[in-house]
């Protein structure tokens, strides 16, 4: 597997978690909303985080390539790097909102 099959399917993973048409982000008559879009993100990002420390026991244990485990650290670290994104969005937002005159 190449380096750039490897980013293409880190930015894949990124996308899935926080792409408008995935059914857990999507707002249902319920009231569904960015709550649950990012807590939805959140468990992806655990599991995610899971199956690269599988995948890495897995490999320390001889039983993994080395290839799926660098995919693996990869698209967790996509998926990182974008939650902790949206995290600074939002206390973004927070503190302009904050800074209204009233």
């Amino acid at each position: 597997m190449s380096s750039s099959s490897i980013a293409a399917n880190a930015y894949a993973t990124a996308a899935r978690l926080f792409s408008p048409t995935t059914p857990a982000s999507r707002p249902s008559a319920q009231g569904a909303g960015f709550g649950d879009m990012l807590r939805s993100a959140v468990q992806n990002l655990d599991q995610s985080a899971r199956t690269t420390d599988q995948r890495t026991q897995a490999m320390a244990a001889g039983r993994a390539d080395l290839i799926d485990v660098v995919t693996a650290v990869a698209e967790t670290e996509v998926a990182v790097e974008a939650l902790v994104s949206v995290r600074d969005k939002v206390v973004q937002a927070y503190e302009e909102i904050m800074r209204m005159q009233i």
